[in-house]
């Protein structure tokens, strides 16, 4: 299996409500992920190993197979890769979940096919045992051949490598009947499966069977911000960084300044904010010099501290509660935990460590 093309073809998603992965097909020129990683965004966020965060939006939304089609960005370097042409799965077959589960980039998992049809809400998916996990779905089940076969779509939270894949049969029918509407923004009805746009929708009703449609469904979800997180908006916007580019999921941020990747998050049960920066890694030798510099560093520096997490060197701001951020103090606070992210982890690199790719 030829892993190292799906790094040019596998991208992460982010809406303000969770992140998820997506998959480029050069034949259809779209980006196919699951529908409830848009989560009823008409705008997402996708990057890669080779592509830098962008939005764009999304042109298909199916909640009956939970599929959705992106925009794919102008002067991209995905490459292209091949749908399987007939349904030849079988059980035993091996197979190949790729991904982002839990945030963390780029996640191969091996498994076998486990049962070729499984039948769960009228919709025959393909049951697998390799591992996936919360921000796999969306991304591609390809076979020994280097095709994709399915896209894996949910797991069994009460069970263990119980995984589901939807078969590429649903995925081509999805396309075939999208390629009529291109151009416009395409959803299926969830009572008579047809495909519409705005032109087949009278008031909230689907014009061909008389189906009340979700009005957030035509018009997009709209996301509003907590109370904390309003603020954190603004603060981030006035250190001159792209809000929508930044958001990961509810009262979740990432900032790149740099080389270095910063992480605000807000939890409205504890009602404090948090932030910090992953640097580079701890080097392989003389490790005691980095620990060292770290100790003495952290004797120097006003509001923020070093830590060591596994093998990552963390730079922690101070915990903010909610009620006590205020925008010019947060400016300031924020500025400063980036600039030195920078400053740190390019001096960290020169000293040996080693950098997160």
């Amino acid at each position: 299996m030829d892993i190292e093309k799906y790094k040019k073809v596998v991208v992460q998603i982010a809406t303000p409500w969770g992140t998820g992965t997506g998959f480029y097909l050069k034949s259809e020129n779209i980006i196919i992920t699951n529908n409830h990683v848009v989560n009823g965004a008409r705008e997402v966020v996708i990057s890669n190993s080779s592509e830098k965060k962008q939005s764009v939006s999304v042109l298909y939304a199916d909640s009956v197979y939970d599929l959705a089609f992106l925009q794919v960005p102008e002067n991209n370097d995905f490459e292209e890769i091949k749908i399987s042409e007939q349904n030849n799965i079988a059980e035993g077959q091996k197979i190949i979940a790729i991904g982002h589960p839990y945030g963390l980039k780029f996640t191969t998992t091996q498994g076998i096919i486990s049962k070729a049809n499984r039948a769960w809400n009228n919709i025959d998916y393909i049951q697998i045992d390799a591992a996936i996990n919360p921000g796999n779905s969306g991304g591609p089940l390809i076979n020994t051949d280097n095709e994709v076969v399915g896209v894996n779509t949910f797991i069994l939270s009460s069970g263990q490598n119980l995984g589901f894949a939807l078969p590429v049969s649903y995925l081509k029918e999805a396309i075939e009947g999208y390629r009529k509407f291109e151009g416009e923004f395409v959803i299926r009805c969830n009572s008579c499966s047809n495909l519409l746009t705005k032109n087949n929708v009278d008031g909230e009703y689907c014009s061909h069977c008389g189906g009340k449609i979700d009005k957030e469904l035509i018009e997009g979800k709209k996301y509003v911000p907590s109370f904390a997180g309003n603020k954190i908006e603004q603060i981030i916007e006035a250190l001159n960084h792209d809000v929508k580019l930044s958001r990961v999921g509810q009262n979740f941020w990432e900032i790149e300044e740099g080389s270095a990747k910063i992480s605000i998050n807000y939890n409205p049960n504890t009602k404090y904010i948090v932030s910090y920066s992953t640097l580079c890694r701890i080097p392989k030798e003389n490790i005691g010099k980095m620990y060292e510099y770290l100790l003495n560093e952290n004797s120097k520096i006003k509001s923020l501290s070093f830590s060591v997490r596994n093998q990552d060197i963390i730079l922690s701001s101070m915990y903010i509660y909610d009620e006590d951020m205020h925008i010019d103090t947060g400016i300031e606070l924020f500025k400063n935990l980036f600039e030195k992210s920078d400053y740190y982890d390019d001096i960290l690199i020169e000293m040996g460590g080693r950098p997160i790719k």
